[in-house]
């Protein structure tokens, strides 16, 4: 699996606007800023952001952006899958689309353990565990083991 910029960014300014709470809805000049990110481009993400029913927008000089829900209800993969689509892919497809013969038979079942496993995390944390701190005990548990940390 492969994190886009475009799914590092769209988590980072939905993380932005849950840390803002009610506070009104936040211009996306200011989360650009706060987040280091291009602008331009968030500006398209924050499109596909709305689209996906994520976020709302209000036009105006008090306009601006925030969460169409809690974000104790919006889950990481709620996010990736709005800007990038499926969280695993194969060359493009869903791994039950596949099928394999011969020796690659056994790839089908290894690609749907590693979607499973993508989804047992991010489809269980939220936009409020990361902005809290919080992450789940699976996840704190992976993290914390030294050899996640490494590139073999």
């Amino acid at each position: 699996m492969r994190i886009s910029a475009r799914a590092d960014y769209a988590v980072r300014a939905l993380l932005e606007l849950a840390a803002s709470g009610d506070e009104g809805p936040v211009k996306a000049e200011a989360i650009a800023r706060a987040q280091g990110i291009p602008h331009k481009f968030l500006e398209g993400i924050l499109t596909d952001l709305r689209r996906g029913r994520l976020v709302v927008s209000q036009r105006g000089g008090s306009g601006g952006h925030r969460l169409a829900a809690p974000a104790d209800s919006i889950t990481v993969a709620d996010v990736i899958r709005v800007v990038d689509g499926p969280l695993v892919s194969v060359r493009g497809a869903r791994p039950p689309d596949l099928s394999y013969t011969g020796p690659a038979e056994s790839l089908l079942p290894l690609w749907i353990a590693v979607r499973a496993n993508v989804r047992k995390i991010l489809d269980e944390v939220t936009l409020a565990d990361v902005a809290a701190g919080r992450l789940p005990a699976l996840v704190t548990s992976l993290a914390e083991d030294p050899e996640a940390w490494t590139n073999p």
